[in-house]
């Protein structure tokens, strides 16, 4: 199954690492406007290697890692390691602080039908290509992706407790709230434990599916280039990756709601009410703040908020439900997402089938509950659909089935964070008897 190496680290100097929190970002597609800019008045800040500007933005990334390469400024580690990383954190109301416990390491860029990194999720190819091109440009990483194995034994899980004693640095708070600690395990055998166990197992893709295609376009390009020369063991068939258990309680996926900015064709809030009736029972209740307690734990319920005191608790009538005739997976067809895709953007609404849906400008994906309510209150909204979250076992079902989720269905949370820690695939860097001694 999956196959990992250990990587030799790049990282900020001791210096800079002490104030690690200036230097890290959060990934390229969660970044806001107002967060990059301030980031990239830090000439340091790791933005500029991740979300690069100018006219040739990759070159213009290369250019700076070169530079801060050759002035010190990121130092490589001498050794190679497997790199534990934690995520501190606790949800809004709520006092309990969670641990997300991890490592990172270089995976094999797998291509999907091989069967051993799954996806949930649709890429976009301009983003894609936007990850390839920065990569083939710099040969570095420099942000991993979130992947989860289960082990329901912990197995790993004590190594990495032992590598915490002695961390190398952390921040204060990052940029979502979270406190992130990095360690390093550099005992071989330890190493090659990690190896086995991953060796038995599948990893599904919980973020990062752009930046992984990109690793594997560019994979392919230089696998197409050296022709019979291939090996299979050259450093760009590796992808920088944070490996997270599934079977963990402290593995928390946010909801992402449904904000409609218009209805179409001139929709009024009646009519899409009575759009709606053929499909959902339609309960309304008095307080919008109400909504995600009345529709907790129920399968295909969802809170609607048209403003002006219209609120409502709407829920597919179970009948129904065999109408949905998407040529996906049982699988998909159960979520409560596409029940909410199918019976309301394309029954009630005319937007027709997951392509036009996923192109539509018309909706927009917000995490946050509150805010969903403000901006149908100021008119910037017509109506906010609120949802439940989606829970790992149907993110591991769908994965297993071999389907993808509908756009925006998963917010693995927190996300990981751009900067603590870089990895490069230059071939120059690999050609050492340490990476030799843990090639499977």
């Amino acid at each position: 199954m999956a196959e990992i190496q250990p990587i030799r680290g790049w990282r900020y100097n001791a210096e800079l690492s002490r104030q690690i929190d200036a230097y890290v970002s959060p990934l390229f597609d969660v970044v806001s406007v107002k967060q990059r800019e301030a980031l990239y008045r830090n000439p340091l800040n790791s933005i500029h290697l991740s979300v690069p500007r100018g006219q040739d933005p990759a070159g213009e990334a290369c250019r700076r890692l070169r530079e801060w390469q050759e002035q010190g400024i990121l130092r490589q580690d001498a050794l190679p390691g497997i790199y534990v990383y934690y995520q501190y954190f606790r949800l809004p109301g709520n006092s309990h602080e969670y641990c997300r416990k991890g490592f990172m390491a270089h995976i094999r860029a797998y291509d999907w039908a091989e069967n051993v990194v799954l996806r949930h999720e649709n890429t976009l190819p301009a983003a894609v290509n936007d990850r390839a091109e920065l990569l083939a440009r710099t040969e570095f990483q420099t942000s991993a992706t979130h992947g989860l194995y289960r082990d329901e034994e912990f197995e790993l899980e004590q190594y990495m407790d032992e590598a915490m004693l002695n961390p190398l640095y952390q921040t204060e708070e990052d940029y979502q709230g979270a406190r992130d600690v990095l360690a390093v395990i550099q005992d071989a055998g330890v190493i090659r434990r990690f190896q086995q166990v991953l060796a038995a197992r599948q990893v599904i893709l919980a973020d990062g599916h752009h930046r992984y295609e990109g690793s594997l376009a560019y994979r392919k390009a230089r696998q197409a280039a050296a022709g019979a020369a291939y090996s299979g063991q050259e450093t760009w068939n590796f992808h920088l990756m944070y490996l997270t258990n599934a079977a963990a309680d402290d593995l928390r996926i946010l909801p992402t709601h449904r904000l409609l900015l218009e209805l179409p064709g001139g929709l009024t809030n009646a009519e899409l009410l009575s759009r709606l009736a053929p499909y959902f029972t339609v309960l309304p209740l008095d307080d919008p703040y109400d909504l995600p307690e009345r529709i907790a734990g129920k399968p295909w319920a969802f809170g609607l908020y048209l403003g002006e005191g219209q609120v409502y608790k709407i829920r597919l009538r179970p009948e129904v439900h065999e109408l949905l005739d998407w040529d996906t997976t049982p699988e998909v067809k159960a979520l409560d997402l596409t029940v909410l895709h199918y019976f309301v953007l394309e029954k009630a609404l005319g937007v027709v089938g997951p392509e036009q849906q996923r192109q539509w400008s018309g909706i927009a994906y917000v995490r946050n509950f509150p805010e969903c309510l403000t901006r149908v209150d100021r008119g910037e909204a017509r109506a906010a659909f609120i949802t439940n979250e989606v829970t790992m076992e149907e993110v591991e079902r769908v994965c297993h089935s071999g389907a993808v989720m509908p756009p925006k269905s998963t917010f693995f949370y927190p996300k990981t964070i751009g900067g603590f820690l870089f990895s490069s695939i230059r071939e120059a860097e690999a050609n050492t008897s340490f990476y030799a001694a843990f090639r499977v």
